[in-house]
Order: structure tokens, then C-alpha cells, then sequence
């Protein structure tokens, strides 16, 4: 007897595109919901999601609806009479009437351990604080932001020089796989619900350009995982001659070379080292405003810096 979940798929960006994956090849997916599309680049042509793009591969049945309380949207819901809602990175709060429609209720995989880091940027957050871990959760959805009941949830460690891009990718896989393993439980009714701690919380709100703007009077851990948690959108930045100048990975350096904050202290070929309040940060990839990104060593054969140059 065919045992599959009838699910109906909520996920907007990259990061849902495996979780997506696992369940067409596990389930059955009656319907994909994404977000309209959206101008995008310098003609801000219209935009599908990576969602929508993988669905349409897929030849799955797609929605796009402009409002979730849309009655003719809910009412084509309960038609489609599902086991369950599975929300990744959709980008809007569900109302009642679309969450107590399926039999089991809706699920969201979110990329943090929760209740830590509720919203909608944990990954960058996470990073650009230091944590040292992170994770995903499962979790039941309600009308909250994140706060429903952990279903489950997996750890992993951040290392000291990892981006947000590369910790997305781990992070998507995984969320992946806890995914069908937690339906298989639910199926089997083996499934254990967990409230949070709701005391415990914190948020990862979205990231704002003004929290994109490197101070180099910070510490340099600071500036290292501020680099690294923004890398590869939308990029930490200072100035250089008044041009955007955006680092997508850089290194610690050493705390016995002083300089005045922003200053270019040490020049290699593949690095520029650059003064913080208490020692150096080497920049490895950059991108100078109207050019392409691109290792250190590109950038210095085809740009003179010198020692005691400012970025700010």
C-alpha cells in the first residue's frame, strides 16, 4: 500500500531548493507556493524564485498568491485535501485558515537551534555574532515568528573561516534529510513534541545596508565575522576613494602589527593586511564598485595600494 504524504511545498529561496528535492523524491508534492516574482538586477526585470524555477523542472503544480488570505487560494487548498504543509524560507507568516488545513499540520525547517535566533536572517546573525554552533529545527508551525514546537533538531560546528554561503549549503542538506526522517516519525506516529523556551529567545532580524558598513575601529574578530557572515550576499564593504569596496572572505592576522584602524599595514601578494583596533585583518577576496569580484592577488595586478593607504 502506498503510504506517501500527500504535501503541498512553501519555499521561496535557494536554501529550500533541497529540502524541496527530498520530498519529490520521497512524497507525494500536490503543490508548490512561492513568492510572486520580484524585479531584480539593474533593469529589474521580474524575477522567479529558485523555488519556483526547481518546480517548474519538476512539472509540479505552482502557486504565487499576492496575499496568503486570498479565499479562492484557501478554498483551492482544501481541495487539494493534504497530510501536510511543509514551509522552508517561504517569507510570509501562515494564517490559521492555511495551517489547520492538512491532517497533520505544517512543519517549517528553520536554520538555527531554536528558540535561538527566530527571523529571518539566522545564518548571517549567527556568524557575525561568533557562535561557535549552530543547527536546524524542525518545528510546528503556528502564528508566531518561529516559536512553535521543536520537533527536531540537529547541531553542527561553525569553524573559524567559514561564510554564511558555505554554512547555507551544509545547512540546506541537512534540513534536508532531518526533514523526511521527522515525516517518516510523524507517519509512524513516533513523533515527540518539545516547547520552547520561550524566555530563551533571540532574533535574527533582516540585514540592513547599515549593518553591511565594516568600522575598522572594532576588533578584529569582529571584522573577520562580520566579512564572513555577510559573504556572498550582500557583501561587507568600506570605501576605497570613495567607492564601494566590498571583502567576501578574509583571515586573522597577527596583533603585534599596530596602525591606525582602516590603515593598509601589510602588503602580500595574495593579501592586504589591514589595521583594526587590536591587530590585523587580511582581505583575500574583494570586489572595488563596477568590477568583478575577485581573489586579492587579481585585484593588486591591476590596482596599486600602498602601505599607510585608508580604506573608510
Amino acid at each position: 500500500m502506498d503510504n506517501k504524504f500527500s504535501v503541498i511545498f512553501m519555499g521561496t529561496p535557494e536554501f529550500a531548493i533541497n529540502p524541496l528535492k527530498r520530498l519529490y523524491e520521497s512524497e507525494n508534492v500536490v503543490a508548490v507556493i512561492t513568492q510572486p516574482d520580484k524585479p531584480s538586477g539593474r533593469g529589474k526585470k521580474l524575477q522567479a524564485s529558485a523555488v519556483k524555477q526547481f518546480a517548474s523542472k519538476l512539472g509540479l503544480s505552482l502557486f504565487q498568491p499576492e496575499t496568503l488570505n486570498d479565499e479562492s487560494f484557501i478554498a483551492k487548498i482544501k481541495e487539494s485535501s493534504v497530510d501536510l504543509i511543509v514551509v522552508v524560507a517561504y517569507g510570509k507568516i501562515l494564517p490559521n485558515a492555511i495551517l489547520n488545513l492538512p491532517r497533520f499540520g505544517a512543519i517549517n525547517i528553520h536554520a538555527s537551534l531554536l528558540p535561538k535566533y527566530r527571523g529571518a536572517a539566522p545564518i548571517q546573525r549567527a556568524i557575525i555574532n561568533g557562535e561557535k554552533r549552530t543547527g536546524v529545527t524542525i518545528m510546528v508551525m503556528d502564528e508566531g515568528l518561529d516559536t512553535g514546537d521543536i520537533l527536531a533538531q540537529k547541531v553542527v560546528d561553525i569553524s573559524q573561516d567559514e561564510t554564511a554561503g558555505e554554512l547555507h549549503d551544509r545547512l540546506s542538506e541537512l534540513g534536508a534529510s532531518l526533514l523526511i526522517d521527522t515525516i517518516n516519525k510523524i507517519r509512524s506516529g513516533d513523533i515527540k513534541r518539545q516547547k520552547q523556551d520561550h524566555q530563551k529567545a533571540t532574533y535574527a532580524p533582516p540585514i540592513k545596508k547599515e549593518d553591511c558598513l565594516i568600522d575598522w575601529e572594532k576588533d578584529s574578530i569582529s571584522i573577520h565575522n562580520l566579512i564572513r557572515g555577510l559573504s556572498p550576499k550582500p557583501g561587507a564593504y568600506t570605501f576605497m576613494d570613495k567607492k564601494i569596496f566590498r571583502i567576501y572572505r578574509s583571515r586573522l592576522g597577527e596583533k603585534d602589527i599596530k596602525g591606525k584602524p582602516g590603515e593598509v599595514v601589510k602588503l602580500t601578494k595574495d593579501a592586504i593586511g589591514v589595521a583594526t583596533r587590536d591587530g590585523v585583518v587580511y582581505l583575500l577576496d574583494v570586489q572595488l564598485q563596477n568590477r568583478k569580484r575577485m581573489p586579492v592577488r587579481a585585484f593588486l595586478s591591476g590596482t596599486k595600494i600602498s602601505l599607510g593607504f585608508c580604506f573608510g
